[in-house]
């Protein structure tokens, strides 16, 4: 059995993330997505365990305290990290794991983690990143304004990425970052020589 791999999906917010995972997924069983841990409320429809594990700042805190955090970062005035344990549980099990994590802490994974795979998903433009921002209907103005300013802060360090895709459909972006997946897994497997 192969080994299984970490691949980073970065993107601003608003750039379709969590439905091109969402496509990957039910396509492909060999695939999984690591939970973040977040200090921020629940948006309404998120689930405790299966969208984010929510704690609290003190939580989160101890669990950077215990080394139990493969990366974190403050966005947005909250904490957001990945935790240790299920992903070395998943490669080990041959699975791709997709770690969903902002620009800042993709940084601090490749640093650690050199070999991993990192692909940048690319809004078409920022009238159509503001438009998503704006029919989420999750973010007052103000909100959506900074996360535009965050957005083309995370747009200027795409290059450091293996990968960007552009999601102007999304049928065609998450076909995109299957190949990028299958290239790599058919790597994996070839006998070294």
């Amino acid at each position: 059995m192969s080994n299984g791999f970490v691949m980073i999906l970065s993107g601003p917010s608003g750039s379709g993330k969590d439905t091109v995972i969402q496509e990957l997924l039910d396509r492909d069983d060999q695939t999984v997505v690591s939970i973040s841990m977040t200090t921020r409320a629940p948006r309404p429809g998120e689930v405790d365990g299966v969208h984010y594990y929510f704690v609290t700042k003190e939580e989160f805190e101890q669990n950077i305290r215990d080394g139990e955090m493969l990366e974190y970062a403050i966005y947005g005035g909250n904490y957001y990290g990945t935790p240790k344990a299920p992903i070395r549980a998943w490669t080990e099990a041959g699975k791709t794991v997709i770690l969903k994590i902002e620009v800042q802490g993709a940084a601090k994974v490749k640093e650690q983690h050199p070999d991993i795979l990192m692909v940048f998903l690319m809004p078409p433009s920022i009238y159509a990143l503001r438009k998503r921002l704006q029919g989420r209907n999750t973010e007052t103005p103000e909100e959506i304004e900074q996360r535009i300013e965050i957005a083309k802060r995370e747009i200027s360090g795409a290059y450091a990425y293996d990968y960007i895709v552009v999601n102007e459909r999304i049928e065609d972006a998450v076909n995109n970052i299957q190949g990028v997946i299958d290239r790599h897994r058919n790597q994996a497997d070839e006998p070294q020589t």
